[in-house]
């Protein structure tokens, strides 16, 4: 009998502490969302409000949309324990192609999916030797670094001017939408769509743990993380609804297209067998040839995938600048690098989430617009993101250690 009367205050004196451990325990992995709010808050002040107008937030996703997109690609290839540098040198030569097929006659839409094409294949050629030759990811990515270099020089040269409206309207104009007073209603649709859908998943996730006897956080930390994500959506979704202009704003295209891409990718390296065979390779990757798993397809796939979404990325690339270059994408590749580092993805592989490079890829973002606006030296910009990167990776070591 004292047993049972006992029951119901030890599981509440264990929830309380479950939460506590929680907080404590998790900094690690909820410590990179804080970071990004200092980082915001930092600059917000320093740049005097300037940093969360609306339209500097439509901007930010505009123009680090590349790093968000090669992002995700870079993630899984150092999850795998490899590494890409040719991503800046790729997306100069894909664009050129581009480019020079627009002018010549080529549709804009025919021009994608040639670029597309292109991407696929040159991840297809790196994935060749890594995965089939044995050639280290790093020495066969700096060679393509080079080549695309030296082919993006010979197809675009100086520079070659796109004039397609519609290809331009990709990264600079938004989805159609209906004014309700100063905001867009498509944003405040998909804001709090967005709310719900986390919600019910946290929820939803909490209860069927419950249900299956396997260990469940407490319903006081799942509040906690339901209330701070629908603040930080529901703030986000103000901003967007509030940007534009008189004839069209609220989610940009590009944010349509980066949001498709996370969510799609998401769900392939948390519900889908390749994803876990990913994490197994970058884990262990002598157990997982035990354990049956084709880790040369799986070292060719990541790499095709990254050809993918590296065309992607120059697609949007060469819709903002309006023009192709031999220099585009200078150090595209350090920015999609630092940005999984910066998330928590381990430099030795098998650890690394969507959520994390991306939130790491947004503190660079805020970082050079930050930076931007306050019209710092962009010698001061590499300078300032290069600490930023060394500090995010002895912050993992470090907790390793401690951990250990």
């Amino acid at each position: 009998m004292s047993t049972a009367t006992a029951t119901p205050a030890a599981k509440k004196g264990g929830e309380e502490q479950s939460l506590k451990s929680l907080l404590l325990g998790n900094m690690r992995s909820y410590g990179i969302y804080l970071a990004l709010v200092l980082v915001i808050v930092v600059f917000q002040v320093l740049t005097g409000g300037r940093l969360l107008n609306p339209n500097n937030v439509v901007a930010l996703f505009q123009q680090n949309a590349y790093v968000l997109i090669a992002a995700i690609g870079m993630l899984m290839i150092i999850i795998a324990t490899h590494i890409d540098l040719s991503v800046g040198s790729v997306v100069a030569f894909i664009g050129g192609v581009g480019a020079l097929a627009m002018k010549h006659g080529v549709p804009w839409w025919a021009a994608i999916l040639l670029m597309i094409v292109i991407g696929l294949a040159i991840g297809a050629w790196h994935g060749f030797w890594v995965a089939y030759v044995g050639v280290p990811g790093f020495v066969t990515t700096l060679g393509g670094m080079l080549i695309f270099r030296g082919l993006a020089t010979v197809v675009a040269g100086e520079s070659i001017p796109v004039s397609n409206a519609a290809f331009r309207s990709i990264s600079k104009d938004y989805i159609p939408t209906i004014f309700v007073g100063p905001f867009a209603l498509t944003a405040l649709i998909v804001g709090i769509a967005a709310i719900v859908l986390v919600v019910w998943s946290q929820l939803s996730k909490r209860a069927k743990a419950v249900k299956n006897g396997l260990p469940a956080q407490p319903m006081s930390f799942v509040v906690l993380k339901c209330v701070v994500a629908a603040l930080a959506i529901g703030y986000v979704t103000y901003l967007l609804a509030m940007s534009g202009n008189a004839t069209q704003g609220g989610i940009p295209i590009v944010l349509v297209i980066i949001g498709v891409l996370v969510c799609v990718y998401y769900f392939v390296l948390n519900r889908m067998v390749f994803g876990r065979n990913v994490y197994a390779v970058g884990g262990n990757r002598k157990a997982a040839i035990l354990s049956g798993i084709d880790t040369k397809k799986v070292d060719f796939e990541i790499f095709l995938n990254m050809g993918f979404l590296v065309s992607v990325a120059s697609i949007i690339t060469l819709s903002r600048l309006a023009s192709a270059s031999a220099q585009t994408g200078m150090e595209f590749e350090m920015d999609a690098i630092a940005a999984c580092f910066i998330g928590g993805t381990a430099v030795t592989g098998g650890i690394g989430t969507i959520p994390g490079a991306m939130v790491g890829a947004l503190i660079m973002g805020v970082l050079n617009q930050g930076l931007s606006i306050m019209g710092v030296d962009a010698a001061w910009v590499k300078t300032i993101k290069g600490l930023v990167v060394i500090a995010a990776v002895a912050y993992d070591l470090l907790s390793k250690k401690k951990k250990g």
